[in-house]
């Protein structure tokens, strides 16, 4: 019997006219990102902030030290930036004023504020060379059969992992411009965390930080001087580590953890498949007491959902991409999440709040 035909419902042309406006964007979204990148280039948002926080554009060229004649073509980067949603603007006034909103304040250089995280270099990063080449290949790598643990599409075009200690021998200045970007990233919103979960530290004895560069451990210190705080990494992290009252330890987290009453774990398993997220979270669990005695593991990662809304949600899943096409792991939902820690021995877990775009969950022995 032939198959029945589908009825194919052609659009109608207003459809169709959204239809293309929509291809556009969606074909062009690149220009944002190297709109974005030449703001933070040209440090137009320490340039704002130094002008009082809004300017006008005359104003804004003079300060950039940039040549007259490219007042216009800078207008037009900045309206797409507005429209974007990165600065803001005044249109309606006698003089068109630009300013900073909560996403440019992120990239002014030299603010001393508890809760400012400098990110220009997590923008530098992302759009670097080598990581528009890793996305452009990704119809490529799909097409080949590579034989498991299957490398990321940057893995297999570059020939090193990203963050990976060779790093350095593809582009020493690259190397050094993610790993600032990713401490950056990782280290916002901790002041946020210690307000708004103040249980998830209360009467913890000692802590042991996987991956820290310490920035996490210090801000719990001082928020909770009793706690005994151990950061464990590479030794080529633990080298650069100031020296104040942190306890580093060089060392591998799918060997063995530093014992402690807990065990925190911020940002680091997205970096990793399942498997080795099961070997990590076995060794923490090792590294723990019972829960009786207060033994938890302290996961902050994204925690995939719809919930959160469609902006948020569109930018957990360009996360989740950028963990594909430049490493191993990925973005987890709470379903995953739960898979892991049972395969990892775990007996129950607790998603104690949902900041932003992350998650923070406590996993029990």
């Amino acid at each position: 019997m032939a198959a029945e035909s589908q009825t194919i419902v052609v659009p109608t042309d207003a459809e169709l006219l959204q239809a293309q406006a929509d291809l556009w964007r969606h074909s062009l979204y690149y220009l944002t990102s190297m709109a974005l990148k030449c703001a933070v280039e040209l440090h137009i948002p320490t340039a704002i902030h130094n002008l009082g926080g809004a300017t006008s554009l005359s104003d804004l060229v003079t300060a950039l030290s940039l040549p007259p004649a490219k007042l216009p073509f800078l207008r037009r980067i900045m309206r797409l930036l507005v429209t974007s949603g990165i600065f803001a603007s005044d249109s309606n006034a006698e003089v068109e004023t630009f300013r900073l909103n909560p996403l440019s304040w992120l990239l002014v250089e030299g603010v001393e504020a508890e809760d400012h995280t400098y990110q220009k270099y997590f923008v530098l990063g992302t759009v670097s060379r080598h990581h528009i080449e890793a996305g452009l290949s990704l119809a490529d790598w799909f097409k080949k059969d590579l034989a498991p643990p299957v490398p990321s599409p940057f893995e297999d075009l570059h020939g090193v992992s990203l963050l990976h200690e060779n790093m350095s021998l593809l582009d020493k200045e690259l190397d050094r411009i993610v790993n600032e970007g990713v401490a950056a990233h990782d280290n916002l919103a901790i002041g946020t965390i210690i307000r708004e979960c103040h249980d998830l530290f209360k009467g913890l004895q000692s802590l042991t930080d996987c991956c820290g560069d310490g920035t996490t451990v210090s801000a719990i210190m001082k928020a909770f001087p009793h706690i005994k705080c151990t950061v464990l990494d590479i030794p080529k992290v633990i080298k650069t580590t100031p020296a104040d009252a942190v306890n580093y330890g060089a060392g591998d987290m799918f060997k063995f953890v530093p014992p402690a009453q807990a065990v925190m774990l911020k940002l680091v398993l997205h970096f990793w498949n399942d498997e080795d997220c099961v070997k990590i979270l076995e060794q923490c669990r090792k590294a723990i007491p019972s829960r009786e005695e207060g033994g938890k593991v302290i996961i902050i990662e994204i925690v995939l959902s719809p919930s959160m809304g469609p902006i948020m949600y569109e930018a957990q899943l360009l996360m989740d991409m950028a963990m594909m096409v430049n490493t191993r792991g990925r973005q987890r939902d709470e379903n995953d999440w739960r898979e892991i820690f049972m395969k990892a021995g775990f007996s129950d877990y607790k998603i104690v709040k949902k900041i932003g775009a992350r998650g923070i969950i406590e996993v029990y022995p």
